[in-house]
């Protein structure tokens, strides 16, 4: 099956007038037995039908590691769920952590998760008995989490990629690598989500979440953002981007100010470049999607490795959008011309290849991600500069007790 078919028949049941759940009720069932599939594919006359054994579907929280470059590795943490550090120690032990010279952690769109998921990856990378996150609330005494592994020694640098819809379990792991100067943080300032909140059973299986207490890093910065005197749709959509209380200030590991009140504040600021009205346009009515669909429906699937949308394919792609009604003028199109090459192949490849494949495109031609490999000698000067004053303040203690 490909992206883009329609199911019209599960089994002998006619998919007409219902709805997406119920469609996927019916391909549900045991593991192990067989459901018959018919679809209605681009560029097919006649439906296809196939057979395909049940199994259970796992999603993965952490995509594939990739290299970037000899010695710079890329992991990509969508969420934190059971197996998310699992997921991380395994991706590291197949790029053999100790070739790696350098790693961009990429916590963008990461809406959270499970704590102790969040916890367990900090610890991956901060040193054995450091403070990654704690919680205090007005009638509950500060509890802090402690990593209790540590890295081994790999302290190669970490520049850690961040937007505004990073929140929760993300920002305790960019809070506790930013605060022990472990990371490079590169983005824009994350969500600002941390609340504690405790679940009381009230009557008829029904209970009461109340929030309790607040998460702070390390250095002891409140991650939440405030959402007093405002509406619920300027906080959920972050109209106070650069949000931040002037009143909480702290200090990093090696001395460094950062503040609290609004979430994590980047290291360095990036902003992802705007898109045209051309651009929206595309993306709101799944232009690649639907050009992809259509191609395949008349040419192999099958794309060689490297394969990348030529002036033929273009000019296809330009006439399509005509076709189908898009408004735009030349000028328009030729300014957007790699920005669409780089989503068609995306796009393309998830067909031709599979999503992991589309996903390393996407990798590999992301401006933030090209900027974080720039920023690794900064990463790596904080690391340095960290493990300096941690001796010398080492040393003062023990001259001190002398």
């Amino acid at each position: 099956m490909r992206p883009g078919d329609v199911i019209i028949k599960v089994n002998d049941k006619l998919t007409d007038n219902l709805s997406t759940s119920e469609i996927a009720d019916l391909l549900k069932g045991p593991r192990g037995t067989q459901v018959t599939i018919t679809i209605s594919r681009e560029g097919s006359a006649d439906p296809i039908s196939v057979t395909v054994t049940r199994d259970e579907i796992s999603r993965k929280s952490v995509h594939d590691a990739v290299w970037l470059r000899t010695g710079i590795a890329y992991i990509d943490i969508e969420q934190f769920n059971e197996t998310t550090s699992r997921e991380l120690e395994d991706n590291l032990k197949h790029l053999g952590e100790s070739n790696i010279k350098g790693l961009i952690l990429d916590l963008r769109q990461n809406p959270g998760g499970l704590l102790t998921e969040g916890v367990a990856v900090a610890d991956k990378f901060l040193q054995k008995g450091q403070t990654i996150v704690s919680h205090r609330g007005r009638a509950s005494a500060e509890k802090p989490y402690i990593a209790k592994n540590g890295n081994r020694g790999h302290d190669y640098p970490i520049v850690v990629l961040v937007n505004r819809y990073s929140a929760s379990a993300a920002e305790i792991v960019a809070g506790a690598l930013q605060d022990h100067d472990r990371g490079w943080v590169l983005g824009e300032t994350t969500f600002g989500k941390g609340l504690v909140q405790t679940v009381y059973p009230l009557s008829e299986t029904t209970g009461l979440a109340l929030t309790t207490a607040h998460f702070y890093t390390p250095s002891g910065r409140r991650i939440q953002r405030d959402y007093s005197n405002r509406s619920f749709f300027d906080y959920y959509y972050h109209k106070d981007e650069n949000a931040r209380n002037p009143l909480d200030v702290k200090m990093t590991d090696s001395g460094r100010t950062v503040y609290g009140g609004g979430g994590i504040t980047p290291d360095e600021k990036y902003e992802p470049p705007k898109l045209t009205p051309f651009q929206q346009e595309l993306w709101r009515k799944f232009a690649f999607f639907n050009f992809t669909r259509r191609y395949f429906g008349t040419h192999d699937i099958k794309l060689p490795k490297g394969w990348a949308p030529d002036a033929v394919v273009l000019n296809d792609f330009h006439d399509f959008l005509l076709k189908e009604g898009f408004q735009f003028t030349e000028a328009d199109y030729t300014a957007s011309v790699d920005w669409m090459k780089r989503y068609l192949k995306a796009e393309m490849y998830k067909t031709a290849f599979n999503m992991d494949e589309s996903h390393r495109v996407e990798v590999e031609t992301d401006p933030q991600i090209e900027r974080a490999i720039e920023s690794l000698p900064k990463a790596r000067a904080l690391v340095d500069n960290a493990r300096k004053i941690i001796v010398q303040r080492m040393s003062g203690q023990q001259r001190v007790s002398r």
